[in-house]
């Protein structure tokens, strides 16, 4: 007890010095903490303001564009181990400086290189001087030897010059010419040639025919700043498959935009030496473009008429795109019946003028009172069927034509055919273009076309007869702007024709909800 009563006075006295230090702890604390939320909430607010000037300052020294790269990219430039990121964000800034509109592809953007032989020249410049404007365009023919009069410059025609030598490329294919070299490289000439102002370069034969207009309305769609390398296929499945799909036919021509030939350039000399057993120019180039991974951007405006006989079929059923080249034309046919190639040809500029880019396309439609289908190529040719057809049958191509391997058969085509007829009183009635003309008054194109006369077999259908008619009188509004919207057949009407043994029809943009049905 005494030891208890001895200890409790000491107890007592450690409590309060415990308690009293506890106290002076908390204290302390309690006059600490608002001073640390004032000190923070002071830090905060200076952080915010800031900031805030420094994006306003950023923002005023840029145009007052909030977001921009120009000083990350800044900073970028001058690190060499991030060069791809350096040219790209480059391109970026200079497309954001560049705030004018920027004109639209023309002729004069284009510069066309025409591969010849001085043995064909004499001949073949005929097909030049069809569609080549020397006022309005350049070109560059590319000979493999001098021809007569080369000094004396025909002022329908483009300049001329003779290939580089090819000597030092090795070729190795028995089926080819070496030639095929000299031709791959004329686009790379071409360049070298340091042309100003060029968008792209477009490759032809001397026997290639180009509708300029419509050359235009395709490069228009791609931007030449970029790797583009357009063109088509061949009309043949066995030439696409020897050679590729993936190739374009500089016959019926391609396109090739200004950076592709700068880089093509670079490398093209070196590519050609690694593929000496090629056939020809046209694989040759496709294999370098292979090296550069630039695939073919395909236009089936661009015809290589790897057929021969009669491109009736082919013409009268284009498809829905511009009509862009043609080719081969001293294999084929003239295009229209007793005339030359060349007259032939000639004619067919004349709806050209009027409007380039309705020429040869396909409008169907049906003369219900007579059960009749009639199928209009503008420009070129009608042809008038008895019975109903559906548009899935006649916008295929007839096979008027052959294919390019003679034994093969309609199965080798790259496209879908159909037989001329397959009933005796289905064989179309053709009409030919005869005239075409430009109605200012009613701001049209009124186009006639001629009955070619060939003979029709006896045909016991009960209904009307075609064969009493001798005219097609067709009217159609030129539509410079047929390709700026998205493609589409134009619709044809039957019209009454008070004239006998003609036929009236209106051709045009479809009305709301017109299609092609009986």
């Amino acid at each position: 007890m005494k030891l208890n009563a001895q200890k409790d006075p000491d107890k007592m006295i450690w409590d309060q010095m415990r308690s009293s230090s506890a106290n002076s702890i908390s204290g302390s604390q309690n006059r600490t903490l608002p001073k640390l939320m004032v000190w923070l909430i002071l830090l905060v607010s200076v952080s915010y303001v800031v900031y805030t000037l420094k994006l306003v300052s950023t923002s005023r020294a840029c145009n007052n564009e909030p977001f921009t790269t120009n000083r990350h990219l800044s900073v970028i430039s001058h690190n060499d181990s991030l060069p791809l990121i350096q040219n790209h964000t480059s391109l970026v800034i200079q497309r954001r400086e560049n705030h004018e509109p920027r004109r639209e592809t023309g002729l004069q953007h284009i510069v066309f290189g025409i591969a010849a032989s001085a043995k064909l020249w004499e001949q073949r410049q005929n097909y030049i001087k069809i569609w080549y404007k020397p006022q309005e365009m350049r070109g560059i023919v590319w000979l493999d030897d001098k021809v007569k009069n080369q000094g004396r410059e025909d002022n329908d025609l483009p300049s001329i010059k003779i290939s580089g030598d090819t000597s030092r490329f090795s070729y190795t294919n028995k089926q080819g010419h070496r030639s095929a070299i000299r031709i791959s490289r004329i686009v790379s000439e071409t360049l070298r040639l340091g042309l100003k102002n060029v968008r792209w370069f477009v490759m032809g034969d001397d026997d290639t025919v180009f509708i300029a207009e419509n050359l235009v309305r395709i490069l228009r769609k791609y931007d030449h700043n970029q790797y583009y390398y357009i063109g088509s296929s061949s009309e043949s499945h066995l030439q696409n498959i020897y050679f590729s799909y993936g190739m374009a036919y500089g016959g019926g021509g391609f396109a090739v935009s200004y950076p592709l030939a700068k880089a093509l350039d670079k490398m093209q000399d070196r590519c050609i030496q690694r593929y000496p057993g090629l056939y020809g120019s046209d694989d040759r180039m496709q294999a370098c473009m292979a090296e550069l991974g630039v695939p073919l951007t395909k236009e089936v405006g661009f015809h290589q008429y790897d057929v021969y006989g009669n491109l009736f079929g082919l013409l009268a059923a284009h498809p829905v795109t511009p009509l862009v080249s043609l080719h081969h034309l001293d294999v084929v046919e003239p295009i229209f019946p007793n005339a030359t190639r060349v007259q032939a040809l000639r004619w067919l500029t004349v709806p050209m003028k009027l409007d380039s880019a309705g020429l040869m396309q396909q409008s169907i439609c049906y003369d219900k009172s007579k059960r009749w289908t009639v199928s209009v190529s503008w420009g070129f040719a009608v042809q008038i069927f008895r019975g109903v057809f559906s548009p899935r049958e006649i916008e295929m191509p007839s096979r008027t034509f052959l294919n390019w391997y003679k034994k093969a058969d309609f199965t080798a085509y790259a496209f879908n055919t159909r037989p001329v007829s397959r009933n005796p009183c289905q064989k179309p009635f053709v009409f030919y273009l005869s005239k075409a003309k430009f109605d200012s008054s009613h701001n049209t194109t009124v186009s006639e076309y001629s009955r070619h006369y060939d003979p029709h077999p006896a045909c016991k259908w009960k209904m009307a007869n075609p064969d009493k008619i001798k005219t097609i009188v067709v009217h159609k509004k030129p539509d410079p702007h047929l390709w700026d919207r998205s493609p589409r057949r134009n619709c044809c009407r039957v019209m009454n024709s008070e004239k006998k043994g003609s036929v009236m029809i209106h051709v045009g943009v479809c009305r709301h909800d017109e299609i092609s049905e009986v």
